[in-house]
């Protein structure tokens, strides 16, 4: 990625240099750097990508910013790639490309209270851009975006779509609410209504609470599993 990126109005670029971008995100955060810094790494055989906010409410209701990352990423795919090319989001962060597993989004915040608000959060992504092995059959629940018929997607067109699609979203969540941005996700959720375990429970997936957590139906009771959960430790 020579050419610079064009990110919209109160996002920024910065390569990771030498590491991951969610890292490197993380520890500009640390630092103090402004919301809207996107740090990219762009490897030949995978794409990285993390934003950094600033948040104004409680970590719980903050964790939005996961799916809106999710969903300006499927719309921003979708806008790129063929037609017949379908993507879906798992509600723990993984991305599906034609029903199998495609990467995934990751979340770390400063403050892991549910209740407290962080003093920054990062939403990080990871995309194969190529298969692992020449032999996908041995592994079919899994792919790359250019084993897809994705071949013309360009990863520098895609960090760009990826940023102004979810600057939309997190522009919806805070004048909408979280109501058109949960009728989006679900829209586009992968495995509702089938058996699934997560965070040690297994049941029904049935779908998501106003606050995007997980509800999972087994045979005694409907048990709430929330986004906060899926937050990992600062690197």
């Amino acid at each position: 990625m020579s050419a610079p990126l064009t990110f919209p109005p109160l996002m920024y670029g910065e390569e990771a240099q030498g590491g991951a971008a969610l890292e490197h995100a993380c520890l500009r955060a640390t630092m103090g750097c402004d919301a809207g810094l996107i740090a990219y790494r762009p490897d030949p055989a995978t794409l990285e990508a993390a934003l950094v906010f600033a948040p104004e409410v409680p970590l719980a209701q903050a964790m939005a910013m996961l799916p809106a990352c999710g969903v300006g990423f499927q719309n921003a795919l979708g806008a790129l790639a063929p037609p017949e090319v379908a993507v879906h989001l798992d509600w723990d962060g993984g991305i599906r490309i034609n029903g199998a597993s495609c990467g995934r989004f990751r979340a770390i915040a400063s403050e892991l209270d549910p209740a407290k608000v962080p003093d920054w959060l990062v939403i990080g992504w990871t995309l194969p851009l190529y298969p692992m092995s020449e032999d996908m059959g041995a592994t079919p629940d899994q792919t790359a975006l250019y084993a897809e018929g994705c071949a013309d997607v360009e990863p520098p067109a895609l960090l760009e779509a990826w940023a102004r699609h979810t600057l939309n979203w997190i522009t919806r969540w805070e004048q909408d609410g979280p109501a058109p941005l949960h009728a989006e996700w679900r829209g586009l959720a992968h495995g509702i209504g089938e058996e699934t375990t997560q965070n040690g429970q297994s049941g029904t997936f049935l779908g998501i609470d106003e606050a995007f957590g997980m509800l999972l139906r087994d045979d005694a009771t409907t048990h709430l599993i929330p986004l906060t959960t899926l937050l990992e430790d600062s690197p």
